[in-house]
């Protein structure tokens, strides 16, 4: 009983953490419009500041993905400004594979847990799927962002999936949607919004890319389906 209370208790104060975070306006900052505004500002303080705007760069985008700020689009194309293509590709990975991690472990132990022990048996067949197929579906999910990226990491925080799989999952599924922001934002003179970036080829690449990972559990689905004996 003592664990429940302080797991509320947490969960209370982490999500107070996001609603002030939100409400202090540090999240209006953080747009396509301020980067434009800023870039010159701040590209002469990266040539003057090497290692220690790397760090702080990681330590924000960490901080915005653990607290749920809808950032990462926009600071992944302020990467790509600062440092170039491919640094900003490492530079991203680590910030968001470790805030999403953080915010993983905050669903997962605050909430997740009790969900689990609560509802065992209605979630049973749920958890044999994730089993199975979980790390094609994460995979997924992070070469396609059909949900949101917190969404991604709070539900799945819920799940049984180990850590080590929600881990890799991310940190290689965004690979490909970093390299994409990244280069526009290092070509960011040419983009006047953020809608400029998903031409048809990119959505294209994307929709291929998730076929490919989703193609297994697809197919191993329907050979369970015919190899199952009809019903009487």
């Amino acid at each position: 009983m003592k664990k429940h209370s302080r797991n509320v208790v947490l969960l209370l104060l982490f999500i107070g953490a996001m609603v002030a975070l939100r409400l202090s306006g540090v999240g209006d900052l953080l747009t396509f419009e301020n980067l434009q505004k800023n870039r010159d500002a701040l590209l002469a303080y990266v040539r003057g500041h090497d290692l220690s705007s790397i760090a702080l760069y990681i330590l924000v985008y960490t901080a915005a993905i653990a607290l749920n700020l809808p950032a990462g689009a926009v600071l992944t194309l302020a990467a790509g400004f600062l440092f170039g293509t491919l640094p900003a590709v490492l530079y991203v990975n680590l910030g968001a594979t470790t805030g999403a991690v953080l915010a993983f472990l905050s669903a997962r132990y605050l909430l997740g847990a009790r969900l689990q022990e609560t509802y065992r048996d209605r979630l049973a067949k749920f958890n044999r799927e994730m089993a199975r197929n979980g790390t094609r579906y994460l995979l997924t999910l992070r070469l396609i962002p059909v949900f949101p990226f917190f969404v991604v990491n709070f539900l799945a925080g819920l799940t049984q999936v180990p850590l080590g799989t929600f881990s890799w999952t991310t940190s290689l599924g965004i690979i490909p949607g970093t390299a994409v922001f990244a280069y526009a934002g290092h070509q960011l003179e040419h983009v006047r919004s953020i809608s400029d970036i998903f031409t048809g080829k990119v959505l294209s690449a994307f929709l291929l890319l998730a076929a490919f990972a989703l193609a297994p559990a697809i197919i191993d689905r329907f050979r369970n389906r015919s190899s199952s004996p009809p019903s009487a």
